[in-house]
């Protein structure tokens, strides 16, 4: 009997303790839990930390010990190109908390998965945030992340404090699920990359109700609010995750994105919130918001979000085998030809008027027939390189049968004055607020192109091979872009997506210039002029253009029907000579008469 008295005694002494040792547990949930369970990640204000999550593993996110000056705070994740879901809230909290340390296991993660968090308190991006408003004496909070797919995802994750007078990004969201959408939502093609965001909200101290959203005016209202739109490029042809990783926090807080960034643009709170950029296939992209706030002189960053123009987990012309078969092979035999026409061409007039009849035609019939069908890729370079065959040849026939240089040099001083007008509106000054109007663009892009022509007439020699020199260069510089990344042929490839592309016009171009690029430029630099230098000097003792074929063969049929002398001149006419060789096909021979042997 006193073994039994005593058991109960015993074990109410477990269970008190067991309580106690639960709820110094859930006292602590901000301190040593976050570090000890599994599946829980503390966090400090500021530092960056690696994360990974899976489907069936969620991660909780813990942030303790906030200052009681914080207002509010942005949680952000971000991840090279796999989507991970953070959201708010997740059922199991504390009390499942506790039921699983009492069963010392951590089951009720797996059960969590079963839990979606709903649309309008979670988000499914690889470039995703969420902004926590804290109430008064509140010192922690929590977030939840994990894999939407079925395979882990690892990225960095930062959370970045704001005061009361900072500005909330996406604080009037109206459109998206989120109530404060802090958040960069952005979309590529071929042509261009958007993005667009929600306008932001004047800060507030907690337990404040936020300032009203339908002020349409007025420097007490959120209209007073300024958005800077900043760019970062990544390092060229590097599509490494750790590249990515350790750009990423280059442009995460607000004195980070004006050190590193550069702002493109500044949007007041009466415009669309809404940016385009042309798209830079292969070429790591970073965005970046910073919405400002006048009056208190404060700032605050949206959620970066970044691009690469391409994807990563396609099975035909990822980013990792961007260049087509077909554009490599295509680029490949024009820089062959172009090297030609750079050192010869002047020389072997006909051939370059066969390679310049051919950029000449390819480039207007790709626009045309890219406007006009829905022909794949390949059919439309195929119908442009046919097309381009059929415009060589045609000059090269003109040429022969009229003999007039002036057609030439018009057709060689277009493509000259296409380039040379192209590298103009490729600087800076292509992004000048006057050119967003296609009127304005087009006028002064075909002016400037039109120049080039009118001094090549007046210097045709001298004109055609520089033509040669500069174009011919050019197309190894598109050839060596076919196997790897450099900004140069975007020279051409913008102004034929303003062509192509109707809303092109609103589109920044700004290009990065790296390493690879200045090698380009050098390269190109080298070619033109070793190629012009060489044909001058070759050509310097030679008429300034061939004679034309047809005129020779002109003045030779006339000379050989005046001069008695040349055996040709006794020669009948073709006509004549066909004519007889017909009759005597038909003609019946007439019998020798009678022949013996002594005449065999």
């Amino acid at each position: 009997m006193a073994v039994k008295e005593k058991q109960p005694g015993l074990g109410k002494i477990i269970n008190l303790l067991n309580n106690f040792v639960l709820m110094s547990v859930v006292v602590s949930w901000d301190g040593v839990t976050a570090q000890n369970v599994p599946g829980l990640v503390k966090f400090s204000l500021g530092r960056f930390q690696k994360v990974s999550v899976t489907q069936n593993f969620p991660v909780e996110a813990v942030l303790t010990r906030i200052p009681g000056d914080i207002t509010h705070v942005i949680f952000q994740f971000h991840s090279q190109y796999c989507n991970a879901t953070v959201s708010y809230d997740q059922e199991y909290h504390k009390e499942d908390l506790l039921q699983a340390l009492r069963s010392e296991n951590m089951r009720f993660l797996e059960q969590s998965t079963d839990k979606a968090p709903t649309p309008n308190t979670s988000l499914t991006a690889h470039d995703a945030g969420l902004v926590s408003a804290l109430r008064l004496q509140q010192n922690s909070l929590q977030w939840y992340m994990e894999s939407p797919e079925s395979k882990p995802v690892s990225g960095m994750a930062v959370i970045l404090p704001y005061k009361a007078k900072d500005p909330v990004p996406g604080g009037c969201n109206l459109e998206y699920n989120l109530d404060i959408e802090p958040n960069i939502y952005l979309h590529y093609n071929l042509f261009e990359t958007i993005i667009w965001f929600a306008p932001a909200n004047i800060g507030h101290a907690r337990g404040q109700t936020a300032p009203s959203c339908n002020v349409s005016s007025g420097q007490t209202s959120r209209m007073r609010l300024e958005y800077d739109i900043y760019q970062y490029f990544l390092p060229e042809s590097d599509l490494s995750e750790q590249v990515f990783i350790g750009h990423i926090q280059k442009m995460a807080n607000i004195r980070e994105v004006a050190a590193n960034g550069k702002k493109l643009i500044t949007l007041s709170s009466n415009d669309q919130p809404m940016v385009s950029f042309s798209s830079l296939p292969g070429q790591g992209v970073i965005y970046s918001i910073i919405v400002r706030d006048p009056v208190f002189n404060t700032s605050a960053s949206y959620v970066p979000v970044h691009t690469y123009a391409c994807s990563f987990t396609s099975t035909l012309d990822n980013c990792y085998t961007l260049g087509k078969i077909s554009t490599k092979v295509f680029f490949t035999i024009a820089s062959m030809a172009g090297l030609f026409v750079c050192f010869f061409g002047h020389r072997f007039f006909k051939s370059e008027l066969f390679c310049m009849g051919f950029i000449f035609t390819a480039f207007l019939f790709f626009v045309l027939i890219t406007r006009t069908t829905p022909l794949s890729y390949d059919m439309r370079l195929s119908l442009t390189a046919l097309m381009g065959v059929v415009g060589g040849v045609l000059l090269v026939l003109c040429w022969w049968r009229f003999g007039s240089p002036l057609l030439s040099i018009l057709i060689v001083g277009l493509i000259l004055g296409f380039l040379f007008s192209s590298i103009l509106f490729f600087t800076p000054i292509g992004d000048f607020e006057i050119f967003r109007s296609d009127v304005v663009f087009w006028v002064t892009f075909t002016s400037i192109a039109l120049v080039i022509p009118l001094i090549c007439v007046g210097l045709p020699r001298e004109g055609n091979i520089t033509a040669c020199g500069v174009v011919g260069g050019y197309t190894v510089i598109l050839a060596v872009n076919s196997y790897t990344y450099t900004s140069l042929t975007y020279i051409t490839l913008d102004i034929l997506k303003r062509a192509l592309n109707n809303n092109f016009s609103k589109a920044f171009t700004n290009i990065p210039f790296q390493g690879i690029d200045f090698i380009m430029i050098t390269v190109w630099a080298v070619l033109a002029v070793s190629g012009m230098v060489l044909q001058l000097y070759r050509e310097r003792t030679r008429p300034v253009f061939p004679p034309s074929p047809y005129m020779m063969w002109k003045q030779e049929r006339d000379r050989r029907k005046t001069n008695i002398l040349d055996p040709s001149y006794h020669v009948p006419p073709l006509r004549a000579r066909l004519k007889s060789r017909v009759e005597e096909m038909f003609r019946r021979e007439e019998p020798a008469g009678e022949r013996t042997p002594l005449l065999l």
